[in-house]
């Protein structure tokens, strides 16, 4: 698989994407399912290409979720932010989607976005079986 600018290419017509951190072993794990589902898919490596607010403001659509339910506060930089202090309202929204924005490593991964127009945060065994 070649990559180039972020993105990955896998089979012919990609029709599910994932945002993608190799270092990661429940990413690795979601990349695995999707190969031995043979789903053709795109991997994006959301550090390398990161989204942009609009892009974020879409994918929490997708998920049905709010940027502090896909935020990984264990990280450094939220700590240094003082995110787990920010309010949790629709005018705190944007200064979360913002932050995400900025700093990608915020973001829970790997989020897989399927063709349908679903998302899911695939970080475990269920959500991975809900892709199928």
């Amino acid at each position: 698989m070649g990559e180039r600018e972020g993105y990955a290419h896998c089979m012919s017509t990609p029709e599910t994407e994932i945002w993608h951190n190799p270092r990661c072993t429940k990413s690795r794990a979601a990349l695995a399912h999707l190969d031995a589902a043979g789903t053709a898919y795109t991997v994006r490596r959301y550090l390398d290409a990161p989204p942009s607010a609009e892009e974020l403001r879409d994918v929490l659509d997708r998920l049905g979720a709010e940027p502090w339910d896909i935020t990984r506060m264990g990280e450094d930089i939220a700590k240094e932010l003082g995110m787990s202090g920010w309010g949790r309202t629709a005018a705190d929204r944007e200064r979360w989607i913002a932050a995400l924005a900025e700093h990608p490593r915020l973001i829970q991964r790997p989020i897989v976005f399927t063709a349908a127009g679903s998302a899911v945060v695939a970080r475990d065994e269920d959500a991975l079986r809900s892709l199928d």
